[in-house]
């Protein structure tokens, strides 16, 4: 690895300047893209040396990091990659790298049952996919869901970084709902994913509620550097979804006992994988069909879910969820009786 991230930003600047084969390279030219790129990422201003890229490039041309770049010199001014195709970006890992992450994963996994390193299972188990798709040169094992063609992905980065440097964003957006996009000022707090959609969670400028704003529905997005950031004062991000099923919730919303009865097909399915983590058995019937209840405020995401298992399920309290299903269910009656 390079020994520090200011290294790190010069091998992949140099690294893009050689790959552009259509400019040609001069160690001058290399210093200045060095010293802009450190300048963007980093906001340093002090000068780089000739030395100090000359450095660089001995560096890449090593074995020491693993990258052994073709790098030459010709008309005894200009540099460029001898292979056009080369990056140190497509380095293959070696033996020893590949020893490392092994026992990396090891360790790792000893961490899994642990609630502190709950949230690493995923990752843990794709580090250690890859390890041995590299291994064994075979095709992954393991395929996590993901939307890659998502709208409004390319804003988390911005947006994470808003929330975790305190920055307002001044954001277009459009709701389902609205006829056309509106703009405003966001204080973001909070970033959420459900269902492989991403939501961001804050307040507007002038307004002390709550929202939650779909990034799919983001028409444009930039930092309003100008704005003061305002602290989060509405909501606790680490207890907000304990009553939730989803990321809807209202103002002033409070969890209800919801109990539901699923027959005996449904049932194994709802039992082993809960609807929401309040989820109990209160009654486990002749049939194999089982009452459940669960303690979840009472929003679309619940609905759909309930929705999902259409005739396997039925809603026996409280009254409103049960008069808004018995609605639901006779709608989509009606439809399928369309001629």
């Amino acid at each position: 690895m390079p020994a520090n991230r200011n290294a790190l930003i010069r091998y992949k600047t140099i690294d893009n300047c050689l790959r552009n084969k259509y400019r040609r390279w001069t160690l001058e030219d290399l210093i200045d893209a060095c010293s802009d790129a450190l300048y963007e990422y980093e906001g340093i201003t002090k000068g780089i040396s000739r030395r100090t890229i000359q450095m660089d490039i001995q560096m890449m041309r090593s074995e020491k990091l693993g990258y052994n770049a073709p790098i030459v010199v010709y008309d005894n001014k200009y540099y460029r990659y001898e292979d056009e195709e080369y990056s140190i970006t497509n380095t293959p890992l070696s033996e020893q790298d590949l020893k490392v992450m092994s026992e990396a994963v090891e360790v790792l996994r000893q961490f899994k049952g642990f609630s502190y390193f709950s949230n690493m299972g995923d990752i843990i188990s794709r580090l250690e996919d890859h390890v041995t798709s590299a291994r064994q040169k075979t095709i992954p094992v393991i395929d996590f869901e993901k939307n890659e063609s998502l709208k409004g992905i390319d804003y988390l980065d911005m947006i994470y970084h808003a929330v975790v440097s305190k920055q307002v964003l001044r954001m277009k957006y459009r709701s389902f709902k609205a006829r056309s996009a509106s703009s405003f000022l966001l204080y973001p707090y909070l970033l959420k994913e459900y269902r492989n959609r991403w939501f961001v969670f804050g307040v507007k400028q002038g307004i002390s509620v709550l929202v939650n704003l779909a990034l799919d529905r983001i028409h444009s997005l930039e930092i309003a550097k100008e704005e003061s950031y305002r602290e989060n004062t509405v909501f606790d991000p680490v207890t907000f979804f304990d009553d939730l099923v989803g990321v809807t919730k209202n103002t002033g919303s409070r969890a209800e006992v919801v109990r539901f009865w699923v027959d005996r097909l449904n049932a194994p399915y709802v039992e082993t994988k809960p609807l929401h983590k309040s989820q109990r058995v209160v009654e486990r019937q002749k049939d194999g069909a089982i009452v459940f209840e669960i303690e979840v405020v009472i929003n679309q995401e619940l609905r759909r879910e309930i929705c999902g298992f259409a005739e396997g399920i039925r809603v026996l309290s409280p009254p409103v969820l049960v008069q808004q299903m018995a609605s639901k269910f006779q709608q989509a009656n009606d439809l399928y009786r369309q001629e």
